[in-house]
This record gives C-alpha cells, sequence and structure tokens, in this order.
C-alpha cells in the first residue's frame, strides 16, 4: 500500500507554478502510461490557462484548492475547493481563477 498526502503535493506545486514561467506544475501521483487509470495534480496560477485539448478518456477534475473554470465549446462550469467535475468527451481547456490545485483521474479508452 502507498499513502500520498495530496494536501503536502498541494503546497509544494503551488510554490512551484508561481516561479514557473508557464504558471503551472504537475505530477502523475498513479498510474501512468503502462495503466488504463491515471491521476495527475496540477497546480496552476491565477489566470492560467491549460489551452483547449482533446478528451483522452473517461475524466474527472477534482478540484483540492482554489477555483477554475471548465470550458467546452460554447458552454463552461466552475469548479471550487471540493468540488467534482465531469470532464466533457469533447475539445476542452480549464482556466484557473485563482491560484488552484486539482486532481485530474483519466481512464484511457483501449
Amino acid at each position: 500500500m502507498q499513502k500520498i498526502s495530496l494536501d503536502a503535493l498541494v503546497h509544494e506545486h503551488l510554490k512551484h507554478a508561481a516561479t514557473a514561467s508557464t504558471g503551472r506544475s504537475a505530477e502523475t501521483v498513479y498510474g501512468g502510461h503502462e495503466h488504463v487509470l491515471r491521476q495527475t495534480l496540477l497546480a496552476l496560477t491565477s489566470g492560467t490557462i491549460l489551452a483547449e485539448h482533446e478528451n483522452p478518456g473517461e475524466a474527472t477534475l477534482f478540484v483540492v484548492r482554489g477555483r477554475l473554470r471548465l470550458h467546452s465549446g460554447d458552454t463552461s462550469w466552475e469548479g471550487r475547493t471540493g468540488d467534482l467535475l465531469i470532464i466533457p468527451e469533447a475539445r476542452h481547456s480549464v482556466e484557473a481563477l485563482e491560484d488552484t490545485a486539482f486532481l485530474l483521474t483519466v481512464a484511457k479508452r483501449p
């Protein structure tokens, strides 16, 4: 069994994002290319946008800290600390409305 402190990782990655030229920091906390399931912690500084991209499989976004907006087409959803957003199976982008960290969970399509 392995235990991971998301609180500690959020603190670490928000600090790193604050000094990164991209305004972001990320770490895969479970899974990867050899697994169907992958969980990645992403930290974004306020105003940082993850540009529109394809959905790689079934995916959810859990806001660990902060506030963000998920955009897909003409629709958007706001997420705050504790919210779980189901990512649509369409192109989408993410915008940090304040310093934000979220756990992205993806089950890749075969």
